[in-house]
């Protein structure tokens, strides 16, 4: 499970207050279990200590693995903390492929490294603990001890469901499910089984208490009023956006501008700041992964200008092939959109790379966060993305709001998306003087009440912790992988190691449809379909999947019913 970069400076956090060992502790182990690689003989590319990071997906120097013509991260920030992953063996022991599946590298260096090594290595300091993402400016929480996450992670399946007893951060299961009202639902006769998560979320009591009180104490129109209720909503507004910018780790909140969802966000950067930088013959980098909503945007800009569309692709378990990703860039790349979760397969790309190999062709970039906001820690500073975009009822906020995030600069060399009220300094009939960005890009009255509402989603998710909903979330997926195989005819679509949320599949003998009603009669909602991501579907020969997709208000039981119904369909 990829959790993005977090904030690591001169004199402030270390490795260790996120639970991680110390340089010195891998360093030493490496010698301890590595002795046939002490004295140069291991490739100078890839030293054993740097398999040992690699392994437990921590940092390696600039020089150790990385991307051709790739320039090593910027003073003060430290790339590549990952959650570790579990000490576990490779199950097939006295053979090479599990090996190098194993520590992630190729099957000559895994050879050497089987000869070198037992067969289980020893347990890292500190695995019990996530990184946490840093806000920028902001203090350090006290670090969370993962006592839930190093609970079993895949127990066989039970009619009871003991997993309503494991503490996300300082609540249970339970108590979060009672959090979200729509959860306690009939459907069919059936409880609820909510597994569209990736269409959308369901909202916590929270956000629709403070719709509500908006609504009954706030309500105005925001800026230039003079009367208290103006003040209350153009305060709850922009608390809102501050919200969101210390939420992704912006260095300000004059970097967030309001949009309707990812997809308007992703059309505005498109119109206002890429389209003015094309011409014939130039480029856009996307990647096979791509929702529509990041791919049709940059189809029409390209079409107007004359540009072209340049696309990444993925391997058979879905994920983004770094080198030839690479390949792509030229002379004439103007900019980079990708995922940094995709909503079909649930692959976490290396957006943090994928950054990095841009920025060292000198070209911007875009990250959408659409599946990756509600499932894992995000960190623009950090991962130093151009663009960000996310949609607020992806994260349990509600419908018809989300955030642009851009770079400063970016903003203000972008043209405007759209003309009217609030975005205008003075006005003549001769010429328009335009306020700075956010106000440049926000014509017209926004959708303050809903934008009050993803500032209470985003206080929810911070006071449970996004690292803990990583943690029990990676536990979920996981333990759905396990059930989910179990059943005769059922082929999961997108086996990527770095994964999350996303269960899609396809069952032999059944429509996708087919089974998408039948697990409805249950009470069990998933999508059934091509879920706005064609091309991704016909890499692998479909027209679509059923699609189950977790939150971490999702139980081992939920699993436990989507697997019986599944059963019951395959007789």
């Amino acid at each position: 499970m990829t959790i993005p970069r977090t904030q690591y400076s001169p004199g402030g956090p270390s490795p260790q207050d996120y639970g991680l060992p110390a340089e010195g502790e891998i360093a030493a182990w490496a010698a301890e279990w590595f002795p046939e690689y002490q004295g140069g003989e291991s490739p100078p590319s890839l030293q054993p200590v740097d398999l040992l990071r690699k392994s437990y997906g921590l940092p390696l120097p600039p020089s150790a693995g990385a991307p051709s013509g790739g320039a090593p991260p910027s003073p003060g920030i430290r790339y590549d903390y990952q959650t570790p992953a579990p000490a576990t063996p490779p199950e097939v022991p006295g053979t090479v492929e599990p090996v190098a599946a194993w520590y992630g590298t190729e099957q000559s260096i895994a050879e050497d490294i089987f000869s070198a090594s037992p067969a289980t290595p020893p347990a890292v300091p500190g695995v019990g603990f996530s990184p946490r993402v840093i806000p920028l400016g902001a203090e350090l929480p006290p670090a969370v001890p993962a006592a839930a996450a190093t609970a079993d992670v895949v127990p066989a399946a039970r009619s009871a469901d003991p997993s309503l007893s494991r503490f996300v951060g300082t609540k249970s299961l339970a108590e979060i499910r009672g959090d979200f009202p729509i959860l306690a639902e009939k459907v069919n006769g059936h409880d609820l089984v909510w597994l569209d998560n990736a269409a959308t979320t369901q909202k916590p009591q929270a956000v629709i208490d403070r719709l509500s009180y908006f609504y009954g104490h706030e309500n105005s129109n925001v800026h230039r009023g003079v009367h208290e209720l103006a003040d209350r909503s153009t305060n709850a507004y922009e608390e809102a956006r501050l919200k969101i910018a210390r939420f992704i780790g912006a260095p300000g909140e004059d970097t967030i501008v309001f949009v309707r969802g990812t997809t308007e966000g992703i059309n505005l950067t498109a119109q206002s700041y890429v389209k003015p930088l094309l011409g014939p013959g130039d480029e856009i980098i996307l990647t096979l992964l791509e929702h529509h909503a990041n791919i049709v945007p940059w189809q029409i800009i390209a079409e107007e200008t004359g540009a072209r569309i340049r696309v990444a692709p993925i391997d058979q378990s879905g994920q983004i092939i770094l080198s030839e990703y690479e390949r792509l860039f030229s002379g004439r790349t103007r900019f980079v959109s990708i995922a940094q979760v995709s909503n079909a397969l649930g692959t976490i790309t290396p957006a943090a790379e994928m950054i990095q190999i841009a920025h060292a062709h000198g070209v911007p970039i875009l990250v959408d966060g659409a599946q990756s906001i509600s499932h894992i820690p995000v960190n623009v500073s950090a991962l130093d993305a151009d663009f960000f975009v996310f949609s607020g009822h992806k994260i349990f906020g509600p419908t018809g709001i989300g955030a642009l995030y851009g770079k400063s600069a970016l903003l203000e060399a972008a043209r405007p998306y759209q003309g009217g009220g609030n975005m205008i300094a003075d006005v003549t009939f001769e010429r328009t003087l335009y306020q700075k960005a956010p106000a440049k890009f926000e014509a017209g009255t926004g959708n303050i009440a809903d934008a009050v509402g993803l500032g209470a989603a985003l206080d929810y998710v911070s006071a449970i912790g996004i690292e803990n909903i990583a943690a029990w979330e990676h536990e979920l997926i996981q333990y759905g992988i396990q059930e989910l195989t179990k059943i005769p005819g059922l082929h999961i679509v997108g086996r990527a190691a770095q994964k999350t949320s996303v269960l899609s599949f396809v069952l032999d003998g059944h429509s996708n449809e087919e089974v998408g009603k039948f697990l409805n009669r249950k009470g069990i909602a998933v999508r059934a379909g091509h879920h706005c991501a064609q091309p991704v579907h016909r890499f692998y020969g479909l027209e679509g999947t059923v699609r189950p997709s977790l939150a971490f208000y999702n139980s081992f039981g939920d699993i436990d019913q989507l697997a019986a119904a599944l059963r019951e369909i395959t007789g």
